[in-house]
């Protein structure tokens, strides 16, 4: 079986190697490119299975990138950020980002989150092979709710039907925000700490963006939520009753 490639899109060629020699160490197949031309075409050619973006690309803007190859892919996007670029982060998780990583970062968190960003996305649609069953069910903590079942140790969300849910990184890191908080009305000021430490800006509506990107993924019914629910005026509340195990 041929190693999965990933596409490192950095206009800095120094970064663009510290990848490649970190991911080839660990087995992955690296194509490079500095410009949103050279990703179309890397895209284009090979069988891509992740994109590694950079979102300072000169005078090119990652954002814009990632939504380009949005219209024409739905390949996983890791954006790679500065530390202080919140706001960045959020609006990259909201147009399609499978997660993010802000500089400076160790190469093994790198290697980590590119994994269970591939991990992911091979499950996505499909019910989980037994093997993968059984290692998710060993290690770390198991909560379950209305059905669905969550391993926070891999960010991972099973549905009703088994199969593995289509969640980023940002929305896994929202719903454990929740599920560490149960019954407990969360401010928006509250959960954007949680999330971004005190780098954030107050846009309260991204929270919103994010909460309703969520309900749709893991409500019965998104337009009546009944697991997130809104306390008007302060922020949201998870109601339901979960399981640890």
């Amino acid at each position: 079986m041929s190693a999965q490639s990933i596409l490192v899109v950095d206009d800095d060629p120094m970064m663009r190697r510290l990848l490649r020699r970190c991911l080839e160490d660990q087995g992955l197949g690296v194509f490079e490119a500095g410009s949103e031309a050279e990703l179309m075409e890397a895209l284009d050619a090979h069988d891509i299975a992740l994109i590694a973006l950079d979102l300072n690309l000169g005078t090119e803007n990652g954002l814009t990138i990632a939504q380009n190859v949005r219209r024409v892919s739905d390949v996983p996007i890791v954006m790679v950020t500065g530390k202080a670029d919140v706001i960045d982060r959020v609006v990259g998780l909201e147009i399609g980002a499978d997660d993010y990583i802000t500089k400076p970062f160790h190469t093994r968190e790198v290697v980590a989150r590119i994994r269970a960003v591939l991990r992911r996305a091979a499950g996505t649609g499909t019910r989980a092979p037994a093997s993968d069953h059984v290692a998710t069910q060993a290690s770390g903590t198991t909560v379950t709710f209305d059905g669905l079942r969550a391993h926070p140790d891999r960010h991972e969300l099973f549905g009703r039907d088994g199969a593995l849910a289509d969640l980023t990184s940002g929305d896994f890191m929202l719903l454990q925000i929740f599920i560490e908080n149960p019954k407990r009305i969360l401010s928006r000021e509250r959960i954007m700490d949680l999330l971004h430490g005190t780098e954030w800006a107050p846009y309260d509506r991204t929270i919103d963006n994010q909460v309703a990107r969520l309900r749709r993924k893991i409500e019965r019914d998104p337009a009546q939520p009944i697991l997130i629910k809104t306390v008007r005026g302060v922020g949201y509340m998870f109601a339901a009753d979960i399981t640890r195990t």
